[in-house]
């Protein structure tokens, strides 16, 4: 075999495994992108029971208006936010008041004996628990972008096309605390 063959031959594996790594890194984008489009699908249920459910407490606790304006104006913010990062942001700020409101209503037992009340909680809770697995899928999705730009050839080639890596949808660290303790039980 002739040189030139040889060097043609490693040129065409090397183009080849270019081609790979790129077309890899494209598709953990596109997975991970495709990841929050269905937590924008949850958000969407959730924005959309987010009135009634304010709408139903207010009738029972109307000196509850800061904290209600507090779950509107976030849940605006949250359907406002552009970009992924911004998204997730504006998701920790409404699920921080949705806690909030959950713990208001823990005063009110007309409230939580309430049908429309009850079923609305109901469904609140099943999207909750919804966002949290298309979080987890997501930040999962983000994982593997994320080893896969920081990892050796493909960091060589992330770097080369634009990649890098991307935030995980986490608990912001001001409110980390606040999870970190266990939860107190009372009868």
């Amino acid at each position: 075999m002739s040189t030139t063959l040889i060097v043609i031959i490693v040129a065409v594996v090397l183009a080849f495994i270019c081609i790979g790594l790129y077309n890899n890194l494209v598709r953990l984008r596109n997975n991970r992108e495709n990841a929050f489009a269905n937590i924008d699908v949850q958000l969407k249920q959730r924005y959309d029971l987010i009135p009634q459910l304010v709408a139903t407490v207010k009738g029972y606790a109307t000196h509850e208006r800061e904290l209600l304006e507090k779950v509107t104006a976030a849940r605006t913010a949250a359907m406002n936010a552009t970009g992924i990062n911004d998204k997730i942001q504006a998701e920790n700020m409404l699920s921080s008041a949705l806690a909030g409101l959950k713990v208001s209503v823990e005063a009110y037992p007309d409230l939580k004996a309430n049908q429309n009340f009850l079923q609305l909680q109901g469904e609140l809770s099943d999207i909750e628990n919804k966002l949290a697995a298309t979080r987890r899928f997501f930040n999962s999705t983000t994982k593997e972008l994320n080893n896969a730009v920081q990892t050796f050839p493909g960091n060589i080639f992330a770097g080369l096309f634009g990649f890098k890596t991307e935030p995980m949808f986490e608990i912001p660290k001001e409110e980390r605390a606040i999870y970190d303790k266990a939860p107190e039980i009372k009868f």
